[in-house]
């Protein structure tokens, strides 16, 4: 029958070496960052003596050096949110960034770097509107610029030539009889509310643009675009107002108010939104 020494099944761990304590044969014990394995019991013996009392187990490695595996714990940081790099030289530490940052790449043999995002910073710096619910008919010559807004106007002032204007604007509409066009479009004048016909078009597709092919056609139109204000000036304040244009001297009427509606909103409505950069 085979022997077994029961002595020798596993090993025993006997924590941080201490003078004091007396050791047996396969006690295990760690000093200086080793382990080292009892191989003759004894007391007071010191773990350097390893050829007659210890054979070492296990050996500390050596801090790295270089910037592929230099020592984390040198860098003397580990909080929470740190990220760590290869700097080219050493691995290098980027502390945590502000709420709402990104990570950047610089690119080949640059560091990343926490950046802000600049995209998506416009804010609403003012918005109006105006309805008029006066209808208008006109006929008797094709015209590229009708007064449909009754004085009424909207204004804005730029803060920065970066600034958006966003503008919306409606009118319900009517053509009298077949071979009839017509358009309706923002004119803009700096400085003044007195629009006329010599001044800025926006928006304007052409008096054709609504054609009636029959006796009477009714219709909705309604139309959104942005303005920014790059060639505009931040020290002037600009008017808007909707105005029509005809195809021919057929009559077309605007603002045409329909009384089954919500309101009167389906007559002659512009909305501005001032973005501000």
């Amino acid at each position: 029958m085979a022997t077994i020494n029961l002595g020798a099944i596993k090993f025993n761990w006997k924590g941080a070496y201490n003078s004091s304590t007396t050791y047996a044969v396969d006690d295990v014990v760690s000093s200086g960052g080793n382990s080292y394995v009892c191989i003759q019991a004894h007391s007071n013996q010191a773990v350097g003596n390893a050829t007659a009392y210890w054979n070492i187990m296990a050996t500390k490695g050596t801090n790295g050096t270089d910037g592929a595996d230099a020592d984390l714990l040198s860098i003397g940081s580990t909080a929470q949110g740190d990220l760590y790099y290869n700097s080219g030289s050493a691995i290098a530490r980027l502390g945590a960034g502000t709420s709402g940052q990104y990570l950047e790449t610089k690119g080949t043999g640059q560091n990343p770097v926490w950046s802000t995002v600049s995209a998506g910073t416009y804010s609403v710096h003012a918005m109006s509107q105006y309805v008029n619910t006066t209808g208008l008919s006109h006929g008797g010559s094709a015209q590229a610029y009708v007064d449909i807004a009754h004085g009424n106007t909207l204004n804005f002032t730029p803060t920065s030539t970066s600034d958006i204007i966003e503008i919306f604007h409606s009118n319900a509409v009517e053509t009298s009889s077949t071979d009839t066009g017509l358009d309706v479009y923002i004119m803009m004048k700096a400085g003044s509310s007195s629009i006329g016909s010599g001044d800025t078009k926006l928006n304007y597709d052409g008096n054709h643009t609504f054609y009636g092919g029959q006796s009477q056609l009714y219709g909705f139109m309604s139309k959104k675009f942005f303005l920014p204000c790059t060639a505009l000036s931040t020290s002037t304040t600009y008017y808007i107002e909707q105005a029509g244009a005809t195809h021919n001297n057929n009559t077309c009427n605007f603002n045409r108010s329909n009384g089954s509606a919500s309101g009167d909103y389906r007559a002659h409505v512009v909305s501005l939104i001032h973005w501000k950069a």
